[in-house]
């Protein structure tokens, strides 16, 4: 099976304070992988690594088999950051025009053409949100403003999703909708990474956990992870839901 992002002994430290370090873990295609940890533990930071957005001060990171510094096919990568809702709370553009952007990458200055309107449509359809298509998306709620930014990355015809916390402000009806989604585009073949404050929903559905409080306690199935003491030895007790924030 091919790696999609692997990490090597990767640490990194805003000023004097240490973020996360010596961190090794691969992620593989097909995963569905929780990334979890305290308040302050780094998860948000190392999702930014992974992706490229930060540059680590050791180690080294692979994306797509290509060192972090040379990968360009940002295509590839459908990220949705923690703050994704908020800042589609003033956006004055519909549904479907946030979603077709996603499709410039590949056109360019080029038109779209009735192909790429055809997977925006499916983009649609797959996250349930063709009814809104024209809605503004400053009209949504967040959850169907979550929805409409995981659309943008498919119709970029990503292969990696990355989510930090999508189900914050999300009633626990909608989560489990949203989670039942997202297993969804995990058997379709997209490679999921998720940070989630809600452990107990999380292990129900990914198939990998990497369990982080600056170090990493544990990488492996969520079997292992459950039977493990990585829970109680990164928050310093045993936890079920834990409400943080993170840098």
């Amino acid at each position: 099976m091919s790696s999609v992002v692997t990490v090597e002994d990767v640490s990194f430290a805003y000023g004097e304070k240490a973020a996360i370090e010596d961190i090794s873990l691969s992620i593989d295609a097909g995963d569905f992988v929780g990334l979890i940890g305290p308040n302050g533990s780094g998860k948000t930071t190392l999702l930014h690594l992974m992706l490229g957005l930060k540059r680590p001060d050791s180690g080294s990171i692979t994306l797509f088999g290509e060192p972090i510094d040379e990968f360009d096919d940002g295509e590839r990568i459908g990220y949705v950051s923690q703050h994704s809702t908020d800042r589609g709370s003033t956006m004055p553009v519909t549904v479907r025009e946030v979603v077709t952007m996603g499709r410039f990458a590949h056109v360019g200055r080029s038109p779209l053409g009735t192909d790429d309107h055809e997977i925006v449509d499916e983009a649609l359809e797959t996250v349930e949100i063709t009814d809104l298509a024209d809605r503004r998306v400053n009209q949504l709620s967040g959850g169907q403003r979550q929805r409409t930014f995981i659309a943008r990355a498919l119709a970029s015809e990503a292969d990696l999703l990355a989510l930090d916390e999508p189900t914050v402000g999300v009633d626990a009806e909608s989560r489990e909708h949203f989670y039942g989604m997202l297993d969804d585009l995990n058997r379709q073949g997209i490679t999921i990474i998720l940070i989630e404050h809600d452990i107990d929903i999380l292990t129900k559905h990914v198939n990998k956990v990497a369990c982080i409080n600056r170090e990493l306690y544990h990488h492996g199935d969520t079997i292992s992870f459950l039977e493990s003491e990585a829970l109680s030895k990164a928050y310093g007790a045993a936890h079920g839901v834990i409400e943080h924030d993170h840098p």
